[in-house]
This record gives structure tokens, sequence and C-alpha cells, in this order.
């Protein structure tokens, strides 16, 4: 029985929401099944190829919804879970109890870890780390932006080596190991030890540069990263370099993508924020209401240099 499962490429809870799906299926459904992963991203152009629905079953976690008949399990907790609304009406009209939704909920995988308890009676107390930790982290529950930027835990850790590592067929066997391991296990692997060093000090590096290239106006910090070529960075550095920020806008590239984020300060909220969902979809992003994206063709850097000015222009005035 051959099971594969499509979650948020480079992002903890994604790879979380997958170990656990793949327990409870495991241990509800089939226990014979062989599980394959697949990494997805955003990307301004196609996001599925029907050709990749090759499972006897075909699941989605923490990513948006497929109307593909091939996909017969669906989880996700984003407000843009819908490219279309032709895709919500599909999702409303399905009877299969087996796709839900749930804005409400911080993090996909502690979605999928209630619903499989509620509706399949699945339970899993090993694995309450791994569920905490997510919620923690794709919640921006942190106490603080130091420890998020510090990255003392070795959930912090784990998830600087599944954003920024450079090994992608690394994390089929990452979440191969959070499906059956504490987390502190999991660094003292030798393929992930390895990693780790060498992305913490570039992490380390990315503060200094996003310190020299930010601009903190009208509560909002803004970055462009573009010339540095730094792919990616952590979405907690804003904060903790400017406390008294209350959004970040900025500007990276990467292989496949020019990419605007737009985040909010979970330590310096304030009554009536902007939803940052609502904001990067009229660009065609999405998100969640207090951090959102955008993705354009890799060429395209200018009109996402526009874009993101137009963000912070709006984000400085009251929402």
């Amino acid at each position: 029985m051959r099971v594969r499962i499509f979650f948020h490429d480079r992002c903890f809870d994604g790879a979380a929401a997958a170990a656990v799906f793949s327990r409870f299926y495991s241990s509800k459904i089939r226990p014979d099944a062989d599980f394959v992963y697949t990494g997805l991203v955003h990307r301004a152009s196609q996001l599925f190829d029907e050709a990749q629905f090759d499972g006897d079953e075909n699941a989605i976690v923490d990513f948006k919804y497929c109307s593909s008949p091939r996909l017969t399990w669906w989880f996700d907790h984003h407000q843009s879970a819908f490219l279309t609304p032709d895709d919500a009406r599909h999702f409303q009209l399905d009877r299969s109890g087996k796709k839900f939704y749930d804005p409400d909920y911080r993090s996909c995988t502690k979605f999928v870890a209630a619903i499989a308890r509620a509706r399949f009676g699945f339970e899993a107390p090993e694995l309450a780390e791994l569920v905490e930790w997510a919620d923690i982290i794709d919640g921006a529950q942190y106490p603080n932006a130091a420890t998020a930027v510090r990255m003392e835990a070795p959930a912090t850790q784990l998830t600087l080596v599944i954003e920024m590592g450079p090994d992608h067929d690394l994390l089929p066997r990452v979440i191969g190991m959070m499906a059956r391991l504490p987390l502190a296990d999991i660094m003292k692997a030798p393929e992930v030890a390895a990693l780790f060093k060498p992305l913490y000090e570039r992490h380390l590096q990315s503060i200094d540069l996003i310190r020299e290239r930010s601009r903190c106006d009208g509560g909002v910090v803004f970055f462009d990263l573009i010339s540095l070529g730094l792919e990616g960075y952590s979405k907690f550095i804003p904060y903790y370099l400017f406390p008294e920020s209350v959004y970040s806008v900025s500007v990276s590239p990467s292989s496949f993508r020019t990419k605007i984020s737009v985040g909010s300060n979970p330590w310096n909220t304030q009554p009536g924020m902007h939803n940052l969902a609502t904001i990067c979809e009229r660009y065609g992003g999405g998100g969640h209401a207090r951090v959102g994206a955008i993705s354009f063709e890799t060429g395209a850097l200018e009109r996402a240099r526009r874009v993101a000015g137009e963000i912070v222009e709006e984000l400085q005035k009251p929402a």
C-alpha cells in the first residue's frame, strides 16, 4: 500500500504534520502502508502536478487544497487554503470524511492530531512534544524574540535545518524520525548534526546582514535581500533587532521565485491589526492573519519591490 504525503516544504509544521499523519494512518488505516513524502512550495506558477498523485492514496497536509480526484486526504489551517472559489466549492461538496479545514488552529500538526483523536480514536502520547513545538513554532508562541533567534532548544535547531538545509533528500528522513524519536535525539543524528553548525553560523551572519539592510519606519521594518542572494532567514530576526516594530516586510530571492514575506511582531501586537493574508491575497499570495507571503517569477524583481513598497505604505496606516 503506497501512500504519497505532500507537505509544506521547508517548514517545521509541514514536516511535523506529515509525521503525525503517517503515525495515524499506519495505526488506524493501514499498518502495511509505505509512505513517500513530497515537499510542496508556493510558486507564481502551477502548484500541483497531477502526475505526482501516484499513490494508492494521496494526502496533502499544511498546504493549499487541490480538487484532483486522486487526492484522498487533506488537512490545512491557512486562511488562504483555496486557490479558486471552485476549489472551495469542491471541498464543501466533499463527503469522503477525509478532508479537513480549520483556520482557527495555529498549527496544522495540532489540527491533524486533534482530528485523528476525535474522529478516529488515535492516541500517541509520545508525539505530544512534537505537537506542542509545532504549535509554538508555527503560531509564534515563543516567550520572546531572543528564544526564537538564539535557537537553544532542539526544536528551534531542527527548524533551522528544515528551513535552510541544502539537502532536499534529508527532509523525508527527518519526517520519519519525527514520527518516532524525541526532538533532542533527532538533533543527535549524524546527518542532522552535521548540517546544524554551518547553518547556525550562516544564521548569525544573516542577523548582521538584515541589521545593515533594514529600516524601521512607522512601525514597519523593511529590508531587501535581492542583491545579497540570501534565500532564507529566521522570520523573527526583524523583531529581535527592532522590538518596537509592529510589522515586517522583506523581498528575497530563490532559485524558483522572488518572494515577499510579510509578518507581524508577536510581542508587540496592537488593537485593530491588519489581516496580512488578506493583503497578500490581493497580489496572488496568502497565509494567515498575522503572517503571509507572495511569490513572483524569478525575474520579477522590480514588480516585487514595487508591491513590497505598497504593502509597507499600507501597514504604516491604521487598519
